[in-house]
C-alpha cells in the first residue's frame, strides 16, 4: 500500500498502536480503505480510521474490577529501615496482567513474588521491547498510605510503551490496580521519616520470536521495594544524611539521548549503555555523570536526575532554570512539580531554557551562581556541589549559600508525599 508522504508516519504509528487490537480486525479494516491510487486517497478519512483505532486501544484495556488475589502464604520478615539498600528488599506480591494480540487483555491478577517464565526468544530479551516506571508510596504522620501524583507516571508508561510498539492501556484502571497492590502490601510501606515503598511498573514484550518487530503477546507487571534515600551518606555521628550533596563528571564524550531519539521515554535501553559511563565517573571521584549534549555542551540529566540551577541570570534577577523539555530528558514528575512549586512562590523568575556548560561557568566565575541541584522520584532533590569537567574541578556553591531553593523544595515536596500539608497532589490509597 502506497500512502501519500505526509501520511506514512501516522500509518506507521497506526499499524504499531492497533498491536493491541485483533490483529484480523486490523487486516479487515485495512481492506475497507480501498484505494487505487495517491489521487484517489482519502486522507481525511484515513486519519479518522487512525484515530478510531488508536481509540479502540483503551476500550479494550483490563478492567480492575476482575482483579484476583492470591496471597502469599509464607511472607517475608520485614526489613529494618535503618538498613534499606535501594531497590534490594522487595514485598511478598506482585500485580500481573498479561495481552496477547489475539485475545487481548487478561484479567489483572496480584499474586505471590516471585520469577518469571520466559522463552529464550521473548522479544524484550533481543530487542528491548520494554519500558519501565518509577513512584512511590508514603506512610504519612497519620499512618496513611499515600501517592504522589501517580497518574502522571503512569501517563508516562503509556508514551513509552507506545515508543517499543507495546498496547496502550487505561491509565485510570491500572492506577486502581496498582492500589490494590499497595494496600495488599501496605505493612511494608515504611514507617520511618526519609523511608517509602518504591513501586516498580514494568512492561515487556514477551512473543517468543527472533526478528525484529512488534511483539504480539506482553506482560505488564509491578513489583515494590521499601527504600531508605537514594544518596544515603552518614554525618560524623553515623547518623544518616538524606540531604547530602553529590559530585558530577560533566562529558560529551559519551551521549545518553539525542534529538530524535527516544530520550523522553523511560525504556531500560536508556540507562543499560549508561553504567559503563557511570563506572568512569565514580574512577574520578564523582558520584554520577552530567550529561552533555552537542558542541555547545548542553546539560540535560544529571545521572538519572531531571537537573535545575538557581542563580542571578543575565538580567541580575534571581532564576530557577532546568532544560527544557525537547525529547532528549525524560520528563519528570518531581521536576514538574518543583517548577509549579516555584512558580507559586513568586519570589524567582522561573523559566524552562538552555542551560550550557559555559553558562554553569561564567555565572560561578562571575559570582551569580548560588546552587544546583537534581530532581527525581528516586531522591526528589538532590543537591550538586562540584562538577569535573575537561580536567578542571568547579565547585558548585550550594551548600555554602545554604541551599535554599533546594531545601525549600525538599521540604515543600516531601510534606506533601507524607501528609504533613495536605495537597491534592497526594492520593491516599484506599482500602479495598
Amino acid at each position: 500500500i502506497i500512502l501519500p508522504g505526509q501520511l506514512q508516519s501516522q500509518h506507521r504509528i497506526a499499524s504499531c498502536y492497533t498491536s493491541s487490537l485483533s490483529y484480523k480486525a486490523f487486516q479487515l479494516s485495512r481492506i475497507l480503505i480501498k484505494r487505487r491510487t495517491n489521487e484517489d486517497f482519502d486522507g481525511t478519512r484515513y486519519r479518522s480510521h487512525v484515530q478510531a483505532l488508536v481509540r479502540r486501544r483503551c476500550i479494550a484495556s483490563f478492567k480492575h474490577q476482575g482483579i484476583t488475589i492470591a496471597r502469599n502464604e509464607q511472607p517475608k520478615p520485614k526489613p529494618d529501615p535503618a538498613t534499606l539498600v535501594f531497590g534490594k528488599e522487595f514485598t511478598d506480591h506482585m500485580l500481573t496482567v498479561k495481552w496477547d494480540a489475539s485475545r487481548g487483555w487478561d484479567s489483572p491478577q496480584i499474586v505471590p513474588f516471585g520469577n518469571l517464565s520466559l522463552s529464550p526468544a521473548t522479544s524484550a530479551l533481543h530487542y528491548a521491547t520494554e519500558c519501565i516506571e518509577g513512584m512511590k508510596a508514603y506512610r504519612g504522620i497519620d499512618g496513611k498510605v499515600r501517592l504522589f501524583r501517580p497518574l502522571e507516571n503512569i501517563r508516562r508508561l503509556n508514551k513509552s510503551a507506545a515508543a517499543v510498539c507495546l498496547p496502550e492501556f487505561n491509565e485510570a484502571e491500572l492506577l486502581e490496580c496498582i492500589q490494590h497492590l499497595v494496600h495488599t502490601d501496605r505493612d511494608w510501606v515504611p514507617e520511618a521519616k526519609d523511608c517509602s515503598l518504591y513501586i516498580r511498573p514494568t512492561f515487556i514484550g514477551t512473543q517468543a520470536a527472533i526478528g525484529v518487530a512488534s511483539s504480539q503477546s506482553a506482560l505488564l507487571y509491578c513489583i515494590m521495594s521499601p527504600v531508605g534515600p537514594y544518596f544515603r551518606k552518614f554525618k560524623h555521628d553515623s547518623t544518616p544524611s538524606v540531604f547530602s550533596a553529590v559530585t558530577l563528571f560533566a562529558t560529551s564524550q559519551y551521549v545518553r539521548a539525542w534529538p530524535g531519539g527516544v530520550g523522553d521515554r523511560k525504556l531500560g535501553s536508556n540507562y543499560g549503555p549508561t553504567i559503563r559511563v557511570q563506572k568512569i565517573a565514580e574512577s574520578k571521584g564523582c558520584n554520577q555523570v552530567l550529561w552533555l549534549l552537542g558542541k555547545e555542551e548542553q546539560i540535560t540529566e544529571a545521572g538519572t536526575m531531571n537537573c535545575f540551577v538557581h542563580w542571578i541570570n543575565e538580567h541580575g534577577e534571581p532564576e530557577i532554570a532546568t532544560p527544557p523539555l525537547l525529547g532528549t530528558i525524560l520528563d519528570g514528575v518531581v521536576r514538574k512539580s518543583a517548577l509549579e512549586l516555584a512558580r507559586s512562590w513568586g519570589t524567582h523568575t522561573v523559566k524552562e531554557r538552555s542551560i550550557t556548560m559555559a553558562d554553569v561557568k561564567r555565572a560561578v566565575t562571575e559570582s551569580r551562581m548560588k546552587e544546583m541541584f537534581g530532581s527525581g522520584t528516586a531522591c526528589v532533590i538532590c543537591p550538586i556541589s562540584k562538577i569535573l569537567h575537561s580536567d578542571e574541578h568547579i565547585t558548585i556553591p550550594t551548600m555554602e549559600s545554604g541551599a535554599e531553593v533546594s531545601r525549600r523544595l525538599y521540604r515543600e515536596l516531601t510534606n506533601i508525599q507524607y501528609g504533613v500539608v495536605p495537597h491534592r497532589w497526594a492520593d491516599i490509597v484506599p482500602h479495598f
